[in-house]
C-alpha cells in the first residue's frame, strides 16, 4: 500500500464510502506521518468520519480551485452551504428549501431570485459537488427537479465531514483580502526559523505544482534545494515510485509509470495530446531558430504566433483528434487548448502575450512516422465504402 500518494492524492478518505481503504491508510499512517509534519509541515486529521491530511500550497498560483465550479458565486454558494451544515448534526437531514432560504438571507452582494434559472445552475453545481466529494448524501429526489422548477426539493444527508472541509486557521481571518494574507498566517507559527519554512516551501513546490522555478522570489529556495537535491531524492523515492530532475533554472518530480498521484498529465483525454504535440511543434521552432529562449530561460510569445502554433497543429495532426475537437471552430480550438494549458500550469497569459513553462520542455510527444500514411489510408477506406 503507497499511503503516502493515497494521501496526497485524495483531499480525503471517508470511512463511510471506502472503509476498507480508511483502516488500511489508518494503519500505515505512522510510516508517512513524520514525514509530512516535518517536510511539508501539514497536519493529519484522523477521526471517525475521515482520514485527511491539511494540503497547504507553497504559494497560491492562478490555476489552483475546485475545477468543478465555473464562477465566482459558486464558490460562495458553497461557504455559505458548509456554514448551513455548521448548524446541522451528522446523519441529520433537510430539504433543499432550507438550505435555498438561508442562502437568500445571508448572500448581501445582490438579490438571489431561485427563478431565475442561472442562479439554480450554479448552486446545482455546487450542491453535486457536495455530494461527490461525500460531504452529503442524496435520500430522495435529485436535482433536476430543482433545475426545471425552483420549487423542486431534493432530502440531503449531511455526512459530518462538513467541518473539516476548510482549513482551522490559528488567527482571525476576517480582515484577510489577499492570497499573500493566507500564505503569511501559513507560516506565522515558524516563523522564527527561516531553514524549517525554506524546506517546507521546497517540499510543496516539488509535490503539489507540475515544476519549480528560479528566480527572484525563489533563489533562497532554490540554492536550497541544489544543495540538498541528494537527501531530497532519497526520501522523495523511498516513499514515491519518483525521481527528481534539477536543473539550472528549474526543477521538476518525474513520477513514474506506477504512480499516480492527484492529478497527473499527459491525462488520457484528446486535450492532453494536442498539447504534447503542440509542445513537440515548439521544440521544432526552437531548433529552426524561429523562436528564441530568454537568458532566463523563458519563452514568452505574442499571443498570435502561439494560436498560430495551434492552428498549424491542428491542420498536420487534426485527423488523429476525436470528432468534437475537428469539429470545433478555429477560435474554439485556441480557447479550449489555452484554457487547458493555463489551467495546468503550462503557460500564462500576460496581456498581449503568452508565457511558457519550462516543464513543457520535458513533455511533448508526436504520432507514429506513417501517421500521415495511416490517415490517407483510412480516408481512402471510408471513400470506397460510400
Amino acid at each position: 500500500m503507497r499511503a503516502l500518494e493515497t494521501l496526497l492524492e485524495r483531499r480525503w478518505i471517508l470511512k463511510s464510502r471506502d472503509r476498507e481503504l480508511y483502516y488500511q491508510i489508518k494503519d500505515e499512517l505512522g510510516s508517512v506521518k513524520k514525514f509530512l509534519l516535518e517536510k511539508l509541515g501539514y497536519q493529519v486529521i484522523v477521526n471517525p468520519y475521515l482520514i485527511k491530511v491539511e494540503k497547504i500550497p507553497a504559494r497560491a498560483e492562478s490555476w489552483m480551485g475546485i475545477l468543478d465550479f465555473h464562477h465566482t458565486i459558486e464558490y460562495v454558494f458553497f461557504c455559505m452551504a458548509l456554514m448551513f451544515l455548521e448548524e446541522k448534526e451528522a446523519q441529520e437531514q433537510f430539504v433543499l428549501s432550507e438550505l435555498t432560504e438561508y442562502i437568500q438571507a445571508q448572500y448581501r452582494e445582490e438579490q438571489i431570485d431561485w427563478t431565475v434559472y442561472s442562479y439554480r445552475r450554479h448552486l446545482i453545481r455546487v450542491l453535486k459537488y457536495c455530494v461527490n466529494c461525500g460531504i452529503l448524501n442524496v435520500d430522495d429526489g435529485n436535482e433536476d427537479s430543482f433545475a426545471k422548477d425552483y420549487g423542486g426539493e431534493v432530502l440531503y444527508e449531511n455526512t459530518g465531514v462538513s467541518r473539516y472541509f476548510m482549513k482551522n486557521f490559528t488567527q482571525d481571518i476576517s480582515s484577510f483580502d489577499s492570497p499573500a494574507d493566507f500564505e503569511r498566517e501559513e507560516w506565522i507559527d515558524v516563523n522564527e526559523d527561516r531553514g524549517i519554512v525554506r524546506r517546507q516551501r521546497v517540499y510543496r513546490q516539488l509535490l503539489m505544482t507540475m515544476g519549480m522555478y528560479r528566480d527572484a522570489e525563489t533563489e533562497e529556495d532554490f540554492a536550497y534545494l541544489r544543495n540538498q537535491r541528494n537527501l531530497l531524492q532519497g526520501e522523495l523515492s523511498e516513499l514515491l515510485d519518483c525521481e527528481l530532475q534539477v536543473y539550472r533554472t528549474g526543477a521538476f518530480l518525474v513520477l513514474h509509470e506506477d504512480c499516480r498521484m492527484g492529478r497527473c498529465f499527459p491525462e488520457e483525454n484528446t486535450r492532453s495530446d494536442i498539447v504534447l504535440l503542440l509542445n513537440d511543434r515548439i521544440h521544432e521552432e526552437i531548433r529552426q531558430g524561429r523562436i528564441e529562449i530568454g537568458t532566463e530561460e523563458r519563452i514568452c510569445l505574442p499571443k498570435e504566433q502561439f494560436r498560430g502554433l495551434l492552428e498549424q497543429c491542428r491542420e498536420q495532426y487534426g485527423g488523429g483528434f476525436g470528432k468534437l475537437w475537428r469539429e470545433m471552430t478555429t477560435r474554439e480550438f485556441c480557447q479550449e487548448t489555452i484554457s487547458y494549458m493555463t489551467e495546468l500550469g503550462l503557460v500564462e497569459e500576460d496581456g498581449e502575450d503568452v508565457r511558457i513553462s519550462l516543464v513543457a520542455g520535458k513533455i511533448a510527444g508526436r504520432y507514429p512516422a506513417d501517421f500521415e500514411a495511416r490517415r490517407a489510408g483510412q480516408a481512402q477506406e471510408e471513400e470506397d465504402e460510400q
